[in-house]
C-alpha cells in the first residue's frame, strides 16, 4: 500500500515512526527512572536492581522493533539513500524545539546504522554532528537556587525539606549539623568566605543502588564547590552518611567502573552542562553514559574521538601491558581510551570462543558493578585512515585478529571493538609506584576482590595484568573473558594427602570439576612480591579461605543486595568503615 505513496509522504511517513519509536523509549525510560524514587523511599532494593536492568535493555527493544516497522513501511526501498535524506531532513524537522533533541538524533542513528550496516560514518543519513547548537524551546531550569541563608544549618534543612523523599528521617537535626560543620570547614580550608552565599542544587537526586544522591555546587566568595549529600534509607530512617565537596570524590561518584544512575530531567544536555562546573575533567561522553544515555554517551565518544584524530597526528600503537591472550588492544599516547578487538584464535590454555567473550562483556553491560568493572562501550563497522595505525600494530592486528580488522585501500575497517578508559595495569603499577603507593595498590585489589563478590562477580582471572589502577587510585577489573556468577563457582578447601604420593603429584590427585575453585591456591596467582603479599595477607588473609566466598555466595542467594560505598570513609559522616 505504502509503495503508491511518493518519496516525500514516505518519507514525511518514515520519519514520524522513528519519532514514535523514539518517543516510546523516552517514556519507558522516564517511568523506570522515576520509579527509583518510590523504591528508595519504600526500601525495595530488589526492584531498583530490577528496574536498572530493564533500563539498561529499553533501548535496544525499542529500536528493534522501530527497525522492523521501518522495513515494513519502505519495503524495497528501505535501502535507498536518497530517500534517507529525506528522512533524516524531516525527522530534524520534527525534533526542533524537543529537550531531548540530541538523544532524539543519536536514536535516529542508531536506526539508519542497523538499516545499512555503516562502514565509518555517512553523514548524509546521519547526524555526524548535532542539526542544533542549543535549542532554547521551552527550556527550563533544572536547578534550584537558595540564597545565603542565617547559617549553613539553615540552609540545609530548607533544602532536604524541598527534596522530599517520602520517608522519615532517622535524626535530621544531627545529620544537618554534621554536613553543615563540615561545609563550613571546607570553606575555611580552601579559603572562601565564611557563609554559604548561593546553593544550586538539581531538582532530582540521583539514585542508584540502595544510595541516594543530592547533587548541587555551593558559592562562597569567588570559589565554586561542588557538593554532594549521599543519602542512605536504613531501618530507622534517613540520614546523610557523607558529604562531597571535593571534585575527586565526586568524580569517583560518577566512576566510569560504576554503574549508572537514575536522575529524571527533561533536557539531558542541561544536566550535563551542569555536572562539567563540578566536574571539568570528565569527558561529556562519560557523563552521559554515567546518568543512563549511554547510547548518546557513544555518539559524543565517537565525536570526541574524531575530533582529538583531527588535532593530532598521534598514531595507534599496542597499549602498555602484557600482550592479550583473547584481545589485541591498542591505544594512543595522548588520548586515554584504549582499543580492544577479540583475536580470531585464543592462545592456549584460553578455550573460550569469540561469542562467549561478547556475552561476558553483556553480562556486565547489564550487572551492578560496584565501581570495579570498567565501562566498555561496544563500537561496529569504525574506519580510519591507515597512516594513523604503527606499521607494528596493523601487522599485529593482521596476523592476529583479520577477521575484525583489514585495510581497504588507505583505510583500515576495525568491525567490532570495544573502546574502553585506559587504566595502568595493576602489575606494572605496583612495579613502577613508589612502596606506599604499590602498598595502597594493594589493599585496594583485595577490596575489588571483596567488592565484585558482592555484586555477585567472581573474575576468574585473578593476575595482576587483568586489572588496572585509575587515575584515582582505585584497582578495577577490564578482562571479562573468565568472569563468571559468583553463585555459579564451588569453592572448596584443598583435601589433605594422604600418602605421599598424593603430596608430591605434579598435578591434582583429587578430581578437581568444572567450577571447582580453591580459594588457598589464589597465592599462586597473584604474583605479588613477598613484601606485597605480606601488605595483602594482612588485609585480606580471608581472601584465601573458602568459607569467606560461601559466605558472600549465601548473602547473595537468599537475595541480600549488598551495598558497596562509593566514597571513601574520611567523606562519612561517623567515619564507618568502607565495607557497607
Amino acid at each position: 500500500m505504502y509503495q503508491q505513496f511518493s518519496v516525500s509522504r514516505l518519507a514525511n511517513l518514515c520519519a514520524r515512526t522513528i519519532l514514535r519509536g523514539f518517543a516510546r523509549y523516552r517514556t519507558q525510560f522516564a517511568h523506570l527512572t522515576r520509579r527509583a524514587r518510590t523504591a528508595f523511599a519504600e526500601r525495595d532494593w530488589q526492584q531498583m536492581q530490577d528496574d536498572a536492568r530493564a533500563r539498561l535493555t529499553l533501548y535496544e527493544e525499542v529500536e528493534d522493533a522501530v527497525v522492523k516497522e521501518v522495513h515494513d513501511l519502505l519495503a524495497s526501498q528501505v535501502r535507498e539513500r536518497l530517500m534517507w535524506v529525506s528522512i533524516k531532513a524531516v525527522y530534524s524537522g520534527l525534533i526542533d524545539g524537543r529537550g531531548d533533541w540530541n538523544i532524539a538524533e543519536t536514536f535516529f542513528n542508531s536506526i539508519t546504522r542497523q538499516v545499512f550496516s555503516t562502514v565509518g560514518v555517512d553523514p548524509h543519513v546521519e547526524f555526524v554532528t548535532s542539526d542544533y547548537e542549543v535549542p532554547l524551546a521551552e527550556r527550563a531550569v533544572i536547578y534550584r537556587t537558595y540564597a545565603r541563608a542565617a547559617s549553613t544549618e539553615a540552609l540545609l534543612h530548607q533544602l532536604l525539606e524541598d527534596v522530599a523523599l517520602d520517608a522519615s528521617w532517622a535524626d535530621r537535626a544531627r545529620d544537618v549539623a554534621l554536613a553543615a560543620e563540615r561545609i563550613d570547614a571546607r570553606l575555611q580550608e580552601v579559603g572562601a568566605l565564611a557563609v554559604v552565599e548561593r546553593l544550586e542544587v538539581i531538582h532530582e537526586p540521583f539514585f542508584r543502588g540502595k544510595g541516594a544522591y543530592i547533587v548541587g555546587r555551593l558559592y562562597s566568595g569567588s570559589h565554586l564547590l561542588p557538593l554532594v549529600l549521599a543519602l542512605h534509607h536504613e531501618a530507622p530512617g534517613l540520614r546523610i552518611d557523607a558529604v562531597l565537596l571535593e571534585e575527586d570524590p565526586v568524580s569517583i561518584l560518577f566512576s566510569f567502573a560504576r554503574s549508572y544512575f537514575h536522575i529524571n530531567v527533561d533536557r539531558p544536555y542541561d544536566l550535563i552542562r551542569f555536572l562539567k562546573t563540578i566536574l571539568p575533567r570528565k569527558r561529556v561522553a562519560e557523563l552521559y553514559i554515567s546518568t543512563g544515555y549511554n547510547k548518546h554517551g557513544k555518539t559524543e565518544l565517537y565525536r570526541d574521538l574524531i575530533s582529538h584524530l583531527a588535532l593530532t597526528e598521534e598514531r595507534f600503537t599496542r597499549a602498555r601491558g602484557q600482550r592479550g591472550m583473547v584481545m589485541t588492544v591498542f591505544t594512543m599516547s595522548n588520548y586515554d581510551l584504549v582499543f580492544k578487538v577479540i583475536k580470531d584464535q585464543f592462545d592456549y590454555p584460553k578455550e573460550s570462543t569469540r561469542q562467549e567473550v561478547i556475552d561476558k562483556y553483556k553480562l556486565v553491560f547489564r550487572r551492578e558493578r560496584a565501581g570495579r568493572l570498567v565501562d566498555a562501550q561496544a563500537f561496529e563497522h569504525l574506519q580510519f585512515a591507515k597512516e594513523r595505525f604503527a606499521p607494528e600494530l596493523l601487522e599485529e592486528l593482521e596476523e592476529d585478529a583479520s577477521n575484525t580488522v583489514w585495510e581497504e585501500g588507505e583505510r583500515v575497517v576495525v568491525d567490532h571493538a570495544y573502546i574502553e578508559r585506559r587504566v595502568i595495569p595493576l602489575d606494572i603499577y605496583v612495579r613502577e609506584a613508589g612502596d606506599a603507593s604499590a602498598r595502597q595498590a594493594v589493599i585496594d585489589y583485595g577490596q575489588a576482590l571483596k567488592d565484585l563478590a558482592a555484586s555477585n562477580i567472581f573474575p576468574g582471572d585473578l593476575f595482576l595484568k587483568n586489572f588496572g589502577v585509575t587515575r584515582h587510585g582505585r584497582v578495577v577489573f577490564y578482562d571479562y573473558d573468565e568472569l563468571s556468577l559468583l553463585t555459579t563457582c564451588e569453592f572448596k578447601e584443598l583435601p589433605e594427602p594422604q600418602t605421599y604420593e598424593q603430596a608430591m603429584a605434579p598435578e591434582p590427585w583429587f578430581h578437581v570439576g568444572e567450577h571447582d575453585i580453591f580459594p588457598e591456591e589464589f597465592k599462586r596467582f597473584l604474583g605479588l612480591p613477598d613484601p606485597l603479599m605480606e601488605v595483602f595477607e594482612a588485609h585480606h588473609a580471608d581472601l584465601f579461605t573458602a568459607s569467606y566466598w560461601q559466605a558472600v555466595q549465601q548473602q547473595v542467594r537468599e537475595g541480600e543486595v549488598l551495598h558497596t560505598v562509593p566514597y571513601a570513609a574520611r567523606f562519612r559522616l561517623d567515619n564507618q568503615p568502607e565495607e557497607a
